[in-house]
């Protein structure tokens, strides 16, 4: 597929946001208690700025603040799930 012709987006503008519903939310404002959450396709809304998250990775929760720049995107966009790859140096060089 030629990759000016993927077309980016997901949902549809009458469906609106998708997010999930925290229930510790009010709790995680007034004593800043991380959320700990696995849902990693949840939308990050306004109200979400200054909260911090523990976002499930597939193997640990790795910790976001929420900050204004972030409104819009994914949760799951900043707990990446791969690993960097390097080289290892071999033991006959």
């Amino acid at each position: 597929m030629h990759p000016s012709l993927v077309v980016r987006g997901g949902r549809s503008a009458w469906k609106g946001p998708f997010f999930v519903q925290f229930p510790n939310l009010r709790q995680a404002l007034e004593d800043g208690v991380a959320i700990t959450t696995q849902a990693r396709d949840c939308t990050i809304l306004p109200n979400y700025v200054g909260l911090r998250f523990n976002v499930h990775d597939g193997k640990s929760y790795v910790p976001v603040t929420v900050s204004q720049d972030m409104v819009g995107h994914k949760l799951g966009e900043f707990a990446h799930t791969k690993k960097r790859f390097t080289y290892k140096m071999s033991k006959n060089k």
